[in-house]
Formats: C-alpha cells, sequence, structure tokens
C-alpha cells in the first residue's frame, strides 16, 4: 500500500501529466502568453502577477475544474510496481471473464456479417463520400434497410454470462456470508449494507430538501424550489464543478439541468467537430480504467501481425440491443447537436461503459447485481425466497433496469432526476438502490404471484413511479 504522502504526490504526478497532454495545457498556456501583453503585468513580479492575471479572467477556476474532473474519472494510482492491468482490474478472474466475453462478443459479430455477406468496414467510393458531404446534416433520417441485422448481443446474454462468474479461490469456500448469498451472482464482492448506504446517500434522508417531494416535513414544496433554485444559479455564476456536484445531489431544477450538468462533466463552450460515436476515437481513452479492451481488426492477410491491427469500431465499443437509450434522454436537455454529443460521451466514459463490463468496481454491473440481490435477501427475505422459490429471481427482472440506467422505463422527468444523482454522487450504485426499492414498493402484489411472468407483469410498468420517495423511503423510512 502506498502511504498518504506517496500517494497523493503520485496523484499529484498523474494529474499534471494527463493535463499536459490536454487541449486545456495548451489553452491555458495561451492565455498565459497572452498576459504578457498586458500593461499590468510586470517583469519583476511576473510569475505572480500572471496568476493573478488567471484569476482574475476565470482561467484558474477552470484549471480547479479540469483538476477535479481528472480526480473523479480515473481510479487512484496504484503502486507504481503494479502491473498495467491492475488499474483496468485488479482481479484476474474478473480480467479472464472479460476477455472471454469479448471474444464471445466478436464471434457473434463476425458470423453475422459472414451470414449477411457484408463486410465490418469498407473505404467509401467518391461518389459515396460527396452523398454523405451533402446530406451530412440529414444522417439518421434516411437510413438503408436494417431488417437483416440483428443486435450483437441483448442485456439478457449478458446476464448469463455473469451468473457464471466464480472466484476459484472461493470454490471451496465455508465463509459464512458467501454460502448465505441465494442470488444468481456468485462472486464475494464487498457492497454497501444499508447503515452505509444511509451514509454514503445523506442528502437524500427526510429530513433534507428534495426537487419532485410534495410533502416535505420541514419545508413547503413551493418555498423548498424556490430557495434551490437561487442556490443553483448562484452556482453556475460560480462556475465550479465541486459545487454543481455537490448541489444536484437534491435534484436539479428543470431549467438549470443542461447548463449544471456540462459544468459538472466539465464540458467546455467550443464546439467540437460531430463524430459518430462508433468513429470517435478518443472514447478509447477511457479504456485506460476500463476492464474492457477494444477488439482489433486486421489488414486482410496479415491477422495477428500487430503492425496491421486497427482498433474497430474505430471507438473500441460494440453497443448492445437498447445501447441508445444511454443517448435518447439527453435530448430532452440539449437542442443543439455538438453540446448533445459531449455531454452524452462524457457521461458514457464516465459512467455507462460499467453497465456492459465485468468488473470489480463499486459501480460494476456485477457489484450493482449483488447489492441488489444482497438488499432483497437481507431486508426482504420472504419476499426473495417466495420470488426464488418459483422461479422469479428478482435479478431476472431488474437486470434490465439497471444495465440501461432505467432509461426506457421511467418517466423522463423521473429518470433524470435519477440521473441527477448519479452525477452527484459520482456512482451508479443508486441504481441498485432504486431497483430494490422498486420491488419493495410492490412487494404486496409480488407475493401473490406463482410465476416469473406473473412478476414480470406486476412490474411491467414503472413510468407511473416517483423517483426520490421510493429511494428515501426504502433507505431512511423502512426501519432497517
Amino acid at each position: 500500500m502506498l502511504g498518504q504522502e506517496g500517494g497523493l504526490s503520485l496523484t499529484i504526478a498523474q494529474v499534471v501529466q494527463r493535463l499536459k497532454g490536454s487541449g486545456f495545457h495548451a489553452q491555458l498556456e495561451r492565455q498565459a502568453r497572452l498576459s504578457l501583453h498586458n500593461p499590468e503585468i510586470k517583469l519583476e513580479s511576473l510569475k505572480e502577477d500572471i496568476k493573478e492575471f488567471l484569476k482574475t479572467s476565470g482561467w484558474e477556476k477552470k484549471l480547479q475544474n479540469a483538476v477535479y474532473n481528472e480526480l473523479s474519472v480515473f481510479p487512484l494510482p496504484c503502486h507504481p510496481s503494479a502491473p498495467p492491468e491492475h488499474i483496468k482490474e485488479s482481479l484476474a478472474y474478473m480480467r479472464k471473464a472479460q476477455g472471454n466475453w469479448e471474444k464471445r462478443i466478436l464471434k457473434s459479430l463476425n458470423s453475422m456479417c459472414t451470414e449477411l455477406g457484408i463486410p465490418l468496414a469498407q473505404k467509401r467510393s467518391i461518389n459515396e463520400q460527396k452523398e454523405l458531404l451533402s446530406k451530412w446534416n440529414e444522417m439518421g433520417t434516411d437510413e438503408p434497410d436494417l431488417s437483416l441485422f440483428r443486435p450483437v448481443y441483448a442485456p439478457k446474454d449478458f446476464l448469463e454470462v455473469l451468473m457464471n462468474l466464480r472466484n476459484p479461490n472461493y470454490e471451496n469456500s465455508e465463509q459464512p456470508s458467501f454460502r448465505n448469498h441465494l442470488g444468481l451472482i456468485q462472486v464475494p464482492l464487498k457492497v454497501k449494507d444499508i447503515p452505509e448506504l444511509k451514509e454514503y446517500f445523506g442528502e437524500l434522508d427526510l429530513s433534507t430538501g428534495q426537487m419532485d417531494i410534495d410533502d416535505s416535513a420541514n419545508v413547503p414544496p413551493e418555498l423548498f424550489e424556490n430557495e434551490h433554485l437561487r442556490l443553483g444559479q448562484k452556482v453556475l455564476i460560480k462556475q465550479d464543478s465541486a459545487a454543481s456536484q455537490q448541489y444536484v445531489r437534491q435534484g436539479c431544477p428543470t431549467s438549470l439541468r443542461a447548463e449544471l450538468w456540462a459544468l459538472i462533466l466539465n464540458i467546455s463552450s467550443q464546439p467540437e467537430v460531430l463524430l459518430c460515436f462508433s468513429r470517435d476515437t478518443s472514447v478509447l481513452e477511457h479504456f485506460e480504467y476500463n476492464s474492457a479492451t477494444p477488439p482489433k481488426s486486421y489488414i486482410r492477410g496479415k491477422h495477428g501481425m500487430e503492425e496491421y491491427a486497427v482498433f474497430y469500431p474505430p471507438n473500441g465499443v460494440i453497443p448492445f440491443h437498447g445501447f441508445s437509450m444511454y443517448v435518447a434522454p439527453l435530448c430532452f436537455l440539449y437542442n443543439e447537436p455538438s453540446r448533445l454529443y459531449q455531454i452524452f460521451r462524457e457521461i458514457y466514459v464516465r459512467y455507462f461503459f460499467r453497465l456492459h463490463s465485468i468488473s470489480s468496481h463499486p459501480s460494476g454491473i456485477v457489484s450493482l447485481c449483488l447489492l441488489f440481490e444482497t438488499l432483497l435477501q437481507t431486508h426482504l427475505p420472504q419476499l426473495f425466497y417466495h420470488l426464488r422459490e418459483i422461479g422469479a429471481q428478482p435479478l431476472r427482472i431488474s437486470f434490465k433496469w439497471m444495465v440501461r440506467a432505467f432509461s426506457g422505463y421511467l418517466a423522463t422527468d423521473q429518470l433524470l432526476l435519477l440521473w441527477d444523482r448519479i452525477l452527484g454522487y459520482n456512482s451508479l450504485e443508486i441504481l441498485a438502490v432504486l431497483a430494490a426499492a422498486v420491488f419493495a414498493f410492490r412487494a404486496v402484489n409480488l407475493m401473490e404471484v406463482t410465476s416469473l411472468a406473473a412478476a414480470e407483469a406486476v412490474l411491467a410498468d414503472l413510468s407511473t413511479l416517483k423517483v426520490m420517495p421510493l429511494l428515501q423511503i426504502f433507505l431512511f423510512a423502512t426501519g432497517t
């Protein structure tokens, strides 16, 4: 383990290194040079004057936000002698399982291409390139017939893989906590219990005002919302990423959400070249801390020769059935395509990739599944055992909710309130808590079902649910 001082020094060094290679660093240098033309900058106090200029011009705050962004996204540094793969995933059996899953996905993709006689990639002809450029702003409105294409995989396929995960060191474990877990996930990861969740999500307690809560005991909802709106406006004026992240833990006013999310994610106001997600090679950077590895393709006749290898798709991400639901809700917030795309890309590389990668990360899908099952088994044992006995393991129902971050299941306003908390707490664990809360809310009806189909019918429509009351009641008012 690194000592506190050693760990801090290593963290600082890594943040500095990453910022030096960024576009932000070049902008900051350019501003510093421009400041030399300012008559208030004196040679005898050059360093202090430039610092003051950067502070008064807002660049110091931008630097703080950039550092905060790096600390929020990248993992804490490992020991300098730790193997590089440990940054991506520390458990060998998780890395092996992810590798096997990637091979299975690629086999499925290649089989479909062979079956349809369609190459994965080929250069467009000159005429096709000209036609594409002339219709650049109409992309997506005149798609070719895609009916023959099938999804490479669906969430239920991924769940089957997670159900078969095993830690070889625990195959013959005698640890009671491991043997007593009766859910579908059979790996011994540490997940939070209710007391730990209460502490972690402390700002969600019943005594704290929340957006979209109608019956707060302490403050009338209209008074809280007006005051919360004023506070949010002040946070935006300050342009502070950390303050914005803290603020959205109580929910975002609709009028401020777009700008607050952009501030939390440190999205610049500079327009970008809008690329199709699959072709955006900047997405490859997230594989530095993703347990997954981008798939490679080789020039024909050069298979296995690394110098002839390219990543395919160029962004390294093979989408699953329902992948577009990660971006659909953002269309309610952003009208400008470039801005919308930047937000989606940042949310994906910071959070959503963990929902379809095998890892031991607390926000990874394996931990979320285990957290969900542990909460139900511990705090709703009768319901859990009843559903298990009739062949309706709860995770078979809730998995699709979590893997899509509830997009397409909740009403849009409720989904955005949920995603406020994902950004606010920098964690996806709230998804597992909400999934358990939904089962608790429908427990009476679920206790009467006698089959998986009947249980799915009870939980088929989540569009009328209110997210915050469910979470608050489950965490703070169940007497657990």
